[in-house]
């Protein structure tokens, strides 16, 4: 069963995240989202099959971005995802 509240927040984070990348364009300051896949953690009861240290590499490699690094980005391990 689709879980509204869920998914409509997560809408909105994806959402707010363009906003801010967009009004921060011309600044050094990356907005980006990232996807740390099916991380075991107390919300899902230990059932992901990622560790928590390797959903947080994806997360790690986003904040030491260079100057040159994406913004309005939606990535994963894999690289950028499509909006």
């Amino acid at each position: 069963m689709l879980n509204l509240a869920y998914t409509s927040s997560k809408a909105a984070v994806n959402m707010i995240t363009v906003a801010y990348a967009k009004e921060l364009w011309d600044t050094p300051i990356k907005v980006n989202a990232v996807d740390p896949g099916w991380v075991r953690t107390d919300i899902n009861h230990g059932t992901g099959i990622k560790s928590p240290e390797e959903g947080a590499a994806p997360i790690l490699a986003m904040v030491l971005l260079g100057p040159d690094g994406p913004t309005a980005a939606f990535v994963q391990d894999e690289g950028r995802l499509p909006w």
